[in-house]
């Protein structure tokens, strides 16, 4: 069962947020299911909200860090498909 929700919004920020959900493929719609779904899931705001440019440097290192420690890497994109698909 679907809802809706009435949100008001300074008309250049809900247009530039379209814009940019676009360039993703995504229309405004969608962003905003999405961004409710990740709140679901990590069941509190799935971002730090901050304007502390040093902050946001510092966890940009620190998930860089982690995902060259442990990611994973591919010599092709065929076997980085083959794992999207079976989940990994």
């Amino acid at each position: 069962m679907n809802t809706v929700i009435n949100v008001r919004i300074e008309k250049s920020a809900k247009n530039k947020a379209q814009k940019t959900l676009e360039s993703l493929g995504l229309d405004l719609s969608s962003g905003i299911k999405m961004f409710l779904n990740q709140v679901v899931e990590e069941q509190g705001i799935p971002f730090v909200p901050t304007k502390n440019a040093s902050r946001i440097r510092a966890r940009w290192d620190r998930e860089l860090a982690e995902t060259i420690k442990n990611g994973k890497g591919y010599t092709s994109t065929k076997k980085m498909f083959d794992d999207l698909e079976k989940g990994i």
